[in-house]
């Protein structure tokens, strides 16, 4: 083995690969045994050990972020975390509309329940954490409000417009054709412009992480193209990009395998339907969230919002047209329109998220009125 695969394949990235592939395979095999309804005792136990699993893949899947994005830069080693992760909850959200059962709001319900954890949970905790920290934190508020324009407009034709343009929440499928064509134009544009001739907009600000003027300047004129570092460490990087998804992918199904538990054990205590949705949601995203999280501490607050808002802009951008193409294709209803205090809460989340990053620095303060949003959309899942 080379040095290179080496330094990537550890005993601790095996180890996570291993506990995570093999939990799963151990899952599958005990079915039958774990098909609820199942004694409490068995059922919190399983719980806690398929969480205590996902903890420790996560904190694989972080390592490798950090390494690409510390080889390739941002936006490109932002987005190799988030699209990984989105492409394979994409998948899974597909393979639910595509098996038994009637699943006409599971994509209204799962990115709902994204996009209030992402917005309100995981940057609330982030500018909290980073602004005491830190104290005021610089942000590059071009690229923050490319991401939020979109996040408006994708939020609007995924959970206003159904409302009042469709039939009981649902676009009509000559609708569902257009929303389709815009949704992936307006991500595809953005992608495209955000991973080149935009993308500086989406790199650091803040005078503490950035090098002095003349050091600056030298690294101008030295720093290497995207395509030079693909040519120079194409083995590292696909390597690391490999070991990235063969560990989130346990995670993931991991987290969709429990969902029949949490069901469960939520139904046995009183608990909403809408909190295993949530959970579940939070679980899958704990991976991204975790390095969202050690970016605000480094005080990498630009980091902090290509991982989160760029995060929710593919999952909306992606699961949106997936779900309404298999829809049309298998004559299924999808209902996407919102409730009246769900669409108040993504309201209020959404023009609290343009409140604080039109400031040029974020502080502690715009972390605490995210949490405390947060708090409100626990309250109506529990009401």
């Amino acid at each position: 083995m080379s040095p290179t695969r080496r330094s990537i394949l550890t005993p601790g990235a095996l180890a996570r690969v291993i506990a995570g592939w093999g939990f799963f395979v151990l899952l599958q095999l005990s079915g039958s045994l774990l098909a609820p309804p199942v004694s409490s005792p068995l059922l919190v136990g399983a719980l806690v050990v398929i969480v205590g699993v996902i903890l420790y893949a996560a904190t694989g899947v972080v390592r490798q972020a950090e390494r690409l994005a510390h080889r390739l830069g941002d936006p490109y080693g932002s987005l190799v975390l988030t699209l990984s992760i989105v492409v394979i909850e994409v998948v899974l959200i597909s393979a639910v509309m595509l098996g038994p059962g009637e699943h006409a709001t599971i994509a209204r319900d799962s990115v709902m329940a994204v996009a209030m954890i992402i917005l309100n949970l995981v940057i609330g905790l982030c500018l909290l954490v980073g602004g005491l920290k830190h104290g005021d934190m610089a942000h590059n508020r071009t690229g923050t409000s490319n991401y939020l324009a979109l996040l408006v407009v994708l939020s609007a034709l995924a959970f206003v417009l159904p409302a009042a343009l469709g039939t009981d929440g649902a676009y009509q499928p000559w609708q569902e054709i257009s929303i389709i064509a815009v949704t992936v134009a307006i991500y595809a544009f953005f992608l495209y412009r955000q991973t080149g001739a935009q993308a500086v907009d989406f790199t650091e600000v803040d005078p503490r992480l950035r090098p002095g003027p003349e050091t600056a300047a030298r690294e101008t004129t030295t720093r290497p193209s995207l395509r030079s570092v693909l040519a120079e460490h194409r083995t590292e990087i696909l390597a690391r990009l490999a070991l990235l998804v063969i560990t989130v992918v346990p995670i993931v199904v991991l987290s969709h395998d429990m969902a029949s538990l949490l069901d469960d054990g939520l139904g046995r205590v009183g608990a909403p339907p809408a909190l295993a949705g949530a959970l579940i949601a939070a679980i899958v995203f704990l991976p991204e969230s975790l390095t969202a999280l050690r970016a605000a501490l480094a005080g990498e607050i630009q980091r902090v919002s290509n991982l989160c808002h760029g995060a929710l802009v593919s999952t909306v951008g992606l699961t949106i047209p997936a779900i309404l193409v298999i829809g049309l294709l298998t004559d299924q209803t999808v209902v996407l329109a919102e409730s009246p205090a769900n669409l108040v809460l993504l309201g209020i989340t959404l023009g609290l998220s343009l409140t604080t990053f039109a400031s040029s620095r974020v502080t502690s303060i715009h972390g605490a009125a995210h949490l405390v949003i947060f708090a409100a959309y626990g309250i109506t899942v529990f009401s």
